[in-house]
């Protein structure tokens, strides 16, 4: 990987000052150096610059990923310089019982931006998110796996579309699990988007970009593999907007998923029918304190 976090041929990268629109650049990629390619790369940087007064959170909840926090926390650590000046990691360790937490305080005691939220004993992927959540302090707030199954400088595709939406999420191009998991994923996917009325394709990838301010007004209950679309609906239903766009998706390199043991999916399914049961309840009573203030504005004074 290139220092631009873009792959060149050979990834052979040599450094040069090349100034553009009054601003200077340590390096461009040798085989970009002349040329429409030049010229685009140098826009994109251009683009990028802009992007320097964002605000932004990013976290990761992990569970038993030893093999994977460090290079996912170090990754995101040079994408997040390269993309915005203000920013912050957080690392969600949910009870794991490897050396995840470990890892994670040795990586915070070594950078000030870098937070760690302990659970113990583990809380569930839910509740692991409603900690990130709530710990994160900028303007806005990312969130990923910390499995490494995305690649984070992918982050530059959903900060360009944030004006475009309160809600950017990345959905899973030629997704990288196996069979039986993706058909799993999409019947749960259409099944919640079905029970909690609202749309968003690939409810539960794990590569989303929020304002944190929306977080303000929710009072998330999920503690399981529902909270995606927890967010999602309640988020709808707060009159805040969703759009997707395209990402990577990687194999899995080290540890295993824990999304389908007959326990989470259990729990999901039982937090889908009490969710359900809210959102319909509020809905009943909105429509029912509506109705009661047009009967009020309808009835005639005395005078």
């Amino acid at each position: 990987m290139c220092g631009t976090g873009r792959h060149t041929a050979g990834c052979a990268v040599r450094r040069a000052f090349v100034p553009h629109s009054g601003s200077t650049y340590d390096y461009v990629p040798h085989t970009l150096r002349t040329g429409g390619k030049r010229d685009s790369w140098l826009k994109e940087q251009s683009i990028i610059s802009a992007r320097h007064d964002i605000s932004l959170s990013v976290f990761f909840p992990c569970f038993n990923e030893e093999a994977n926090v460090e290079r996912t926390t170090r990754k995101a650590i040079v994408a997040l310089s390269r993309l915005v000046a203000d920013w912050e990691i957080i690392i969600v360790d949910d009870g794991s019982v490897d050396r995840t937490g470990e890892i994670a305080d040795a990586l915070a005691a070594a950078d000030s931006r870098i937070k760690v939220v302990h659970h113990k004993p583990n809380k569930g992927y839910g509740m692991a998110l409603r900690s990130g959540f709530a710990a994160a302090k900028k303007t806005f707030v990312f969130y990923t796996d910390g499995d490494g199954q995305f690649d984070i400088d992918e982050l530059d595709l959903l900060l360009a579309k944030r004006g475009d939406a309160d809600i950017i999420s990345g959905y899973r191009r030629n997704r990288q699990d196996n069979v039986i998991r993706r058909i799993n994923a999409a019947g749960w996917s259409w099944l919640v988007q079905i029970a909690l009325k609202f749309r968003c394709r690939d409810v539960d990838s794990a590569f989303k970009l929020y304002r944190r301010e929306m977080f303000d007004r929710m009072e998330l209950k999920s503690t399981g593999a529902l909270i995606d679309a927890e967010i999602l609906s309640r988020a709808v239903r707060l009159g805040y907007t969703i759009k997707t766009v395209p990402v990577t998706h990687l194999p899995r390199q080290a540890g295993s998923p824990t999304g389908a043991k007959l326990r989470v999916i259990l729990r999901a399914f039982k937090e889908l029918l009490t969710l359900r049961r809210d959102i319909m309840a509020s809905a009943d009573v909105a429509v029912t304190n509506r109705a009661a203030s047009v009967s009020a504005s309808d009835t005639p004074t005395g005078g």
